[in-house]
């Protein structure tokens, strides 16, 4: 077996409209295709993150809750590659998203910050 890429990372979220706006406004992608699934009262928005790969945004009744922080096992965060970390951390701050300071990975020298999306979920820009 031979995996090509990630194709999608699925995120649940507490209140669709508040994240699909900050996903589709305020970080800017791309809506593919967006689908009201009546039976289970639950939305899921595609959303293309460059050219290959996908985040599926869900929307359920009454979701549950799962630890994040500090160090819960599970998925740790989203990382997003950006081509500058500096100006992609001066635009999401001008549309008054909060990221914490720049950093470098003292593997790899490359420069990455986190900030929150609506529910909390770590978000990590990466510089390529």
């Amino acid at each position: 077996m031979e995996f090509k890429k990630i194709h999608h990372t699925a995120i649940i979220c507490s209140d669709y409209e508040k994240s699909k706006n900050f996903y589709v406004n305020i970080l800017g992608l791309k809506i593919i295709r967006e689908i009201y699934r009546k039976e289970r009262d639950s939305y899921k928005l595609d959303l293309a993150v460059g050219d290959y790969n996908q985040i599926e945004l869900f929307s359920f009744p009454n979701p549950r809750k799962r630890p994040s922080y500090p160090e819960a096992c599970g998925l740790r965060h989203l990382a997003l590659l950006v081509e500058s970390v500096e100006a992609a951390v001066e635009e999401l701050k001008s549309k008054s998203i909060e990221v914490e300071p720049i950093r470098v990975d003292e593997f790899t020298n490359k420069k990455f910050a986190f900030f929150n999306d609506p529910d909390g979920l770590p978000i990590e820009l990466y510089e390529e």
